[in-house]
């Protein structure tokens, strides 16, 4: 059956920490528009108390009580790849996933992080200096937001990272592909002296969610020739964000990333072609703020 000939469909997250998570409503109230019958589950490892190498046992249980797909998120992104029947072309080339669709029996990865932060960050940032980038967090988002920001046009990407390995692994992966010289690794002490000389820092760590309050990095590092990214978006406005008005930087916080990456998927899910503007006014909504800033510069 082809996808747009079904009018119901049963998807999840898998992820940790994720009950505030806005993905259901996004992805609800979108199928609801459509007249779609659509139910978002939420699989929450530590409300199940199971750890996240679990995750492949989660996507079996899925596929066969019938879901048609399923969202990933921290920090099983890249441990489900080794479950997963074949990868797209930009989840393989990324080594990250945060799309299952269940298709014929397989279980097939994508990666719609890359083109959601893309296309939030082209819309709220367009104009701003791309020369030198610190990005924090070289995770399963931050592998996405920098193959992202590089695709964009960023002269020379700087991956920080708490694990040294993992910054310098995703640095060599960015000089592969995008070629040499585009990227480099470096550790959390060196964050004064590269923030100093940079022009944007794009933070992709979980921190600054609502189950990981706090910031990112002393708020003293910001100056207003900063321009700061942030790839959480619940709370909309993080610690990080508020640090970074305050001081005056142009600021694009999490949202536009969760809409159009959303976006992307229900497309995948369904076949259906989603409308992002009115996602990104559920998320305004839906964040209890009157006038958001999702995917948008301020």
């Amino acid at each position: 059956m082809a996808k747009d000939a079904k009018d119901s469909y049963l998807v999840g997250l898998i992820g940790s920490g994720i009950g505030p998570s806005l993905s259901p409503a996004l992805h609800e109230r979108e199928a609801d528009r459509q007249g779609l019958r659509y139910v978002y589950r939420l699989i929450d490892i530590d409300a199940l108390g199971i750890p996240p190498e679990a995750v492949g046992d989660l996507v079996r249980a899925a596929g066969d009580l019938g879901f048609d797909g399923l969202n990933i998120t921290h920090p099983c992104k890249q441990l489900v790849i080794e479950h997963l029947d074949a990868l797209a072309p930009q989840a393989e080339a990324l080594g990250a996933v945060n799309t299952v669709v269940f298709e014929d029996g397989r279980a097939v990865g994508h990666n719609t992080d890359v083109t959601g932060f893309a296309a939030s960050f082209a819309r709220g940032l367009p104009d701003v200096p791309l020369e030198r980038v610190v990005q924090l967090g070289a995770g399963g988002a931050g592998v996405a937001v920098a193959h992202a920001m590089l695709t964009l046009g960023a002269e020379r990407v700087t991956v920080v990272d708490a694990l040294s390995e993992r910054a310098a692994g995703l640095a060599g992966a960015l000089n592969r592909h995008f070629g040499a010289g585009r990227a480099a690794a470096a550790t959390p002490d060196r964050l004064a002296q590269l923030l100093g000389s940079a022009d944007g820092v794009v933070h992709a760590t979980p921190t600054g969610m609502a189950a990981h309050p706090g910031l990112p990095f002393p708020g003293e590092l910001l100056h207003p020739g900063l321009w700061v990214a942030e790839v959480v978006y619940r709370p909309l406005e993080t610690e990080l964000l508020r640090a970074a008005r305050a001081v005056g930087c142009a600021v694009l916080d999490g949202g536009g990333m969760a809409v159009f990456q959303a976006a992307d998927a229900f497309r995948l899910f369904t076949g259906r072609e989603p409308d992002s503007v009115r996602m990104l006014a559920d998320i305004a909504e839906m964040a209890g703020v009157a006038e958001s800033s999702a995917g948008k510069a301020v």
